[in-house]
């Protein structure tokens, strides 16, 4: 797939399984983070790669902040969190770490680790693997980044969960351009 078909036809997929991107594919992926647009060059991210049993330590970490919010969880919830990052045989973490510069404000940094984001998900795309991002509560949580192992000066940009695709591709329509798109006088 060349890159602006990639660009024009990326979307979340939801339902994934094994195999989990592995090899050359995998090292495309976390290569294509890496060219991220970077005020400054800072390369302001990091990345946790979570896979195999790695990916139960992680649901009973949601469970733990779950419970220190609200100790009365029922069990099916408890359940439904440890299980979400079952839903796919690789989670990659993207965080962005903040660093004190003058020059780039925070939010760059943070649209910066967006950016990295964003084409790992156009990386997968174009290698035919199936990806989605999740932020939600367990992104934002203080247990879940200390467990994690992040610093003060980092923070969960998302969630990247990939695999091969257990069904097919949603096909968005393609939205008007000049619906978005206006020249200014």
């Amino acid at each position: 797939m060349d890159a602006i078909d990639a660009l024009h036809t990326r979307t979340s997929v939801p339902k994934l399984t094994d195999p989990a991107p592995s090899g050359e594919c995998l090292d495309n992926i976390c290569r294509a983070a890496l060219r991220a647009a970077d005020h400054g060059v800072l390369r302001p991210w990091r990345f946790l790669l979570i896979a195999g049993e790695a990916r139960l330590r992680l649901g009973e970490l949601f469970v733990k902040a779950a419970l220190h919010e609200n100790s009365q969880l029922d069990p099916a919830a408890q359940e439904r969190l440890r299980d979400k990052p079952l839903r796919a045989p690789l989670i990659i973490v993207s965080i962005s770490r903040h660093q004190q510069t003058a020059k780039v404000p925070v939010i760059e940094q943070d649209l910066s680790a967006a950016a990295a984001s964003q084409n790992m998900l156009l990386a997968a795309h174009a290698q035919d693997i199936g990806a989605f991002w999740r932020t939600g509560a367990m992104a934002y949580d203080p247990i879940v980044k200390r467990g994690l192992g992040l610093a003060d000066n980092e923070h969960i940009i998302g969630f990247l969960y990939l695999g091969r695709k257990a069904g097919p591709s949603r096909r968005l329509a393609d939205p008007d351009i000049a619906e978005f798109f206006r020249n200014w006088p």
